[in-house]
């Protein structure tokens, strides 16, 4: 399951601040079961919007990190809120069918 967030930073701000809340957050959100990591993506030719990206086993493993959140998670958050606009992407499962090149090295199926 994936999480996906476009992040835009405002003027004034960088991307590199918004990236050092988003690994503190994460060091703990990843602690939870069920977290299979974070990446964030800087959009080309546009330095200060991000595409975020959180995999999850679940979206009840995710739902169950929100309801008992660290509350420094919250914090972090919080202290990034006032230089960022997020916008949900949407909750995507992983893909029923893979279409990979031929001589990839890895199988796919649908």
């Amino acid at each position: 399951m994936k999480y996906i967030f476009e992040v835009r930073v405002q003027e004034g701000h960088t991307a590199e601040e918004y990236a050092d809340a988003w690994v503190r957050a994460s060091e703990l959100i990843q602690q939870a079961p069920g977290a299979r990591g974070t990446m964030l993506h800087r959009k080309i030719g546009e330095p200060n919007t991000l595409i975020a990206i959180a995999s999850w086993d679940s979206k009840e493993a995710r739902d169950s990190m929100e309801s008992g959140k660290d509350p420094r998670i919250t914090e972090i958050i919080r202290s990034a809120a006032p230089f960022v606009e997020i916008t949900p992407l949407g909750e995507f499962e992983e893909p029923e069918w893979v279409v990979m090149p031929p001589d990839s090295g890895q199988e796919w199926g649908m």
